[in-house]
């Protein structure tokens, strides 16, 4: 077999895997938007492509009088971009503190960090509860906001280091002759050099809350305190009267902040993930 053969047979199967995966990722997502055009609630009559396309699923959606969607929209965005940025500024000052400083349980620290990360937040759900009741965070965004930054904080510290042990220390000794601080060095020199890598974290840690449902079904209770995947797991959960077409249109809307976040960040996406992973 020839040489240009062979790369033809090969190129051939890179699109037929390709044009495979397209479609298993596609596909679902074809339904979803079908369904959310298709009048009544049932999905049983639904297509991809709806013959009596309808926007009338959106518009329930959005009266307040009938839903409690708004609501539910506005609580998953605060408790999102708050575990966002307090997520940000705590692995920032933690990834620092162990790539740069050597202190008595560094290795130990990280070590726990790694076991810490294995484990996800729904194993302690238990223990989750017992501790929002005896805080009185139940059915509060506060104690859903302070579970989401505790469990981001190991793993993305990991991430974080090792994308600043590859920031040369070289840039802080200098910066130390000239008579800059620690806290000077870390937000005028590393920062500004990290961005790859905070971008990266930001978007991990706003899209975890953002589709969470366990951990935000045990804390919360009112349902204009639910966030999105609570509140539109309610609409099918009914024993009578599910409403999967409404469902199917608020699953659509939930998209549209992390795909702004995804494009307003996707310039640093790859670099922050490969670097992030080359040291640790």
């Amino acid at each position: 077999m020839s040489m240009k053969r062979q790369n033809f047979i090969r190129l051939a199967l890179t699109y037929l895997v390709i044009l495979i995966m397209f479609v298993i990722i596609l596909y679902p997502l074809a339904w979803i938007i079908g369904s959310s055009f298709n009048p009544g609630q049932s999905l049983s009559g639904s297509s991809i492509i709806p013959k009596n396309a309808t926007l009338a699923h959106y518009k329930e959606l959005f009266n307040i009088d009938k839903s409690n969607y708004v609501f539910w929209y506005i609580n998953s965005l605060k408790v999102s971009i708050l575990t966002m940025v307090f997520t940000v500024i705590f692995v920032s000052l933690t990834a620092y503190s162990f790539s740069r400083y050597r202190f008595v349980g560094r290795k130990n620290g990280l070590l726990t960090f790694l076991v810490l990360q294995m484990i996800p937040n729904f194993a302690a759900l238990i223990a989750i509860y017992i501790l929002a009741t005896l805080t009185h965070l139940i059915d509060t965004h506060l104690g859903l906001i302070c579970v989401y930054v505790g469990g981001q904080i190991p793993m993305n510290t990991w991430l974080m280091k090792g994308y600043l042990d590859t920031i040369p220390k070289e840039l802080d000794e200098s910066a130390k002759i000239d008579g800059a601080g620690h806290l000077r060095i870390f937000m005028q020199i590393i920062m500004p050099l990290a961005k790859p890598i905070i971008a990266v974290v930001a978007l991990f840690s706003f899209i975890a809350p953002f589709g969470d449902f366990i951990i935000a079904s045990i804390l919360l209770r009112t349902p204009q305190n639910y966030t999105l995947a609570v509140g539109l797991y309610d609409l099918v959960a009914k024993q009578f009267g599910a409403e999967f077409t409404t469902f199917a249109a608020g699953a659509v809307l939930i998209a549209v902040p992390i795909a702004i976040l995804f494009l307003s960040f996707q310039r640093y996406f790859v670099s922050g993930l490969t670097a992030g992973g080359t040291k640790g």
